[in-house]
């Protein structure tokens, strides 16, 4: 442990990761200046190893890295996940592995996990508020290693019941009993990445807590826990991808966080009461989050309070203006506001009348393309009229009769050209066009499962899903019985297909 300016502390447990290393590069590593600083072993095969720190990096040996050294070291460590992921036992490190196509490690980075404490005074009033709260930041900022002070000084200071759900053991480090530095904080573990939000759940329902701290929410269904969990007055400390809020808010994936968007369409009279365009962005849902702070560098924060008041506000056009904190040399917090750095996101939000872009469909169904907006979350709306649209979507087939027909006028517009009139097509073609990547067959049937899963949570009227092969209705099935939720297979091959269903309880 060692002391930093404004009196922080460090605990790394170098010696640990330098001892799975074998003997000449754990030597070289030894020697090194910057030890303090370093953060990463990289050991490729066939490759020199390397040192890296945060403004350089370093050649630890002339020699070449072998499958004798990779094998010295995994020997050394934990078991690997699903994720490729291991660790050392009550320790922070994370080893992570590099696999060839027949599944052998031909790669490690191993990257030093260190524990700070005094980090988190520059927002402990924000926390102790009992406000749920969302971190973000870039990777290797800080983010995870705040969220394990504030799960330390709500469970300590405070005494508050935290549960800590720890994906990867990346929070309160590797093996059964978690690293000191979350405190009396527990810690319930997340067996395969994809089942984090099924352990959020089941931490709310199984262990009491006042406080769930949770890293990296980056998925729908952990999207959904999430409001679940802040729906149930538990206190959320978390983080998410994302740089900024306005990230966030075009994240169709996230934004549910800080209460998503809709597009609505205004009355001529509240229009122009409103100085807008008839169709604006507004936000649908309370925000999951009460506060929201950008980490722009680890002792420099962007605090935005009243989540649902500044999202409003962005999506008005008007620019946030946050509570920026600074720590000071000396260790004293200087507050100031003012917005923020402006990012690409925040050009596209913050254009007033703009926000919401109108496409014309032409030969295509409407209801499709207009259900394939929003299950996408996109800042569209489909316009009757191609005089008001930005793009036209269609088919091929009837592009030229577009340009050349009755439309040709409006022939300048950008076209849009879905390969068929389907929804997985319309689908594709809207990814394509917005630059978003596209689906895997297994997100799609996941997430075609998810959308059912909440409406049968939310309404108790099954579902029957669209025809699947067995693996990906197995996992459909493995879905609904983490919901403790009913499924079966209907129908015959290559039309079988997954109903999902509420069975009710005799009384």
């Amino acid at each position: 442990m060692r002391e930093m300016a404004g009196e922080l502390r460090v605990t790394d447990n170098l010696d640990e990761l330098i001892g799975i290393l074998p003997e000449e590069i754990a030597a070289a590593v030894r020697r090194e200046e910057q030890l303090t600083e370093l953060l990463e072993v990289i050991l490729d095969l066939g490759r020199q190893p390397e040192a890296r720190f945060p403004d350089r990096w370093t050649f630890l040996s002339e020699r070449l890295v072998t499958f004798e050294d990779l094998e010295y070291v995994t020997a050394r460590v934990g078991e690997f996940g699903r994720d490729n992921r291991a660790g050392i036992e009550r320790t922070l490190h994370r080893i992570s592995g590099i696999r060839n196509r027949l599944g052998r490690i031909v790669g490690l980075t191993c990257r030093v996990g260190r524990a700070v404490f005094g980090t988190i005074d520059i927002i402990r009033d924000v926390v102790e508020q009992g406000n749920s709260t969302l971190l973000l930041g870039r990777p290797g900022i800080g983010k995870t290693t705040k969220l394990r002070e504030i799960a330390r000084v709500l469970a300590d200071d405070l005494m508050k019941r935290v549960v800590v759900v720890d994906t990867s053991n990346e929070i309160a480090g590797d093996g059964d009993i978690p690293h000191p530095a979350i405190g009396h904080a527990r810690r319930m573990q997340v067996p395969r990445p994809e089942l984090q939000h099924a352990v959020m759940i089941e931490a709310v329902e199984n262990h009491m807590p006042e406080v769930i701290v949770i890293d990296e929410i980056g998925t729908e269904l952990e999207a959904f826990a999430a409001r679940t969990i802040a729906e149930r007055g538990v206190q959320l400390i978390g983080t998410a991808h994302g740089n900024t809020l306005d990230n966030l808010i075009m994240n169709p994936t996230l934004c549910d966080l800080v209460g998503g968007i809709q597009a609505v369409t205004l009355s001529d009279e509240e229009a122009r009461r409103r100085a807008t365009q008839k169709t604006v962005l507004e936000r649908k849902a309370p925000p999951t989050f009460d506060t929201v702070i950008e980490m722009i560098e680890m002792d420099r924060l962007a605090v935005h309070h009243q989540v649902g008041r500044v999202v409003d506000e962005m999506l008005k056009g008007n620019p946030p203006t946050p509570e920026i904190r600074v720590r000071q040399p000396d260790g004293r917090i200087r507050r100031e506001y003012g917005p923020p750095e402006p990012t690409a996101a925040a050009a596209f939000v913050g254009e007033p009348g703009r926000a919401v872009k109108k496409v014309f469909s032409y030969g295509l169904s409407r209801d499709r393309v207009e259900r394939a907006i929003h299950r996408l979350h996109l800042p569209l709306v489909v316009t009757k009229e191609p005089q008001e649209a930005d793009y036209v979507l269609t088919l091929r087939a009837h592009a030229n009769k577009f340009t050349r027909g009755r439309w040709r006028a409006h022939s300048h517009l950008p076209l849009l050209v879905a390969r068929a009139n389907t929804s997985e097509a319309i689908e594709t073609c809207l990814r394509d066009s917005m630059g978003m990547e596209q689906e895997s067959e297994e997100e799609v049937a996941l997430r075609e499962a998810r959308e059912a899963i909440e409406h049968v949570l939310t309404f108790s009227e099954p579902v029957e899903l669209s025809a699947q092969s067995a693996r990906l209705r197995r996992l459909q099935h493995e879905l609904a019985q983490q919901y403790n939720l009913q499924s079966l297979s209907v129908g015959k091959e290559p039309y079988r297909r997954v109903q999902i269903f509420h069975v009710k309880r005799r009384r």
